[in-house]
């Protein structure tokens, strides 16, 4: 199967969805504009131009593919980071003198709440490779 028949086909079963047409309506449509075929798949690159221009003037509006990429996901909260360090650590069985002791370690800085979200962000990370040393889910 070629890619411009994945495509045409792909966007078949999309305008399918988006006008919400149920399967024994599709299947005759297919049927009446393909010479008695019911399944997308066996249609000519002709017969799926056909399909197509019909979903077209049904009203299927084919949205435009993006362009630049995707969104970036958001930086994570203080709040969410201070949370997943306290999931690692609970999962490890280690006390918040450990994160103190990372924080001190990494950043030189005393207590964890004294810590930017960056570097709150490494502390996090930090554990995750060491539940991953020692076979536990990140």
């Amino acid at each position: 199967m070629t890619d411009r028949r994945k495509a045409m086909i792909s966007k078949i079963h999309i305008a399918r969805q988006q006008l919400q047409m149920a399967d024994d309506s599709y299947r005759s449509l297919l049927a009446r504009l393909a010479d008695g075929k019911t399944s997308s798949t066996t249609l000519t690159l002709a017969q799926l131009d056909l399909v197509l221009a019909e979903f077209k003037r049904l009203g299927f509006v084919q949205k435009p593919a993006r362009k630049h990429g995707r969104r970036p996901k958001p930086v994570d909260s203080r709040e969410t980071l201070i949370a997943k360090i306290e999931a690692q650590l609970s999962s490890a069985g280690r006390p918040w003198d450990y994160a103190h002791s990372l924080a001190k370690r990494m950043y030189r800085v005393e207590k964890l709440e004294w810590l930017n979200n960056e570097q709150l962000q490494g502390v996090m990370v930090a554990l995750v490779y060491d539940a991953k040393r020692h076979g536990r889910p990140a």
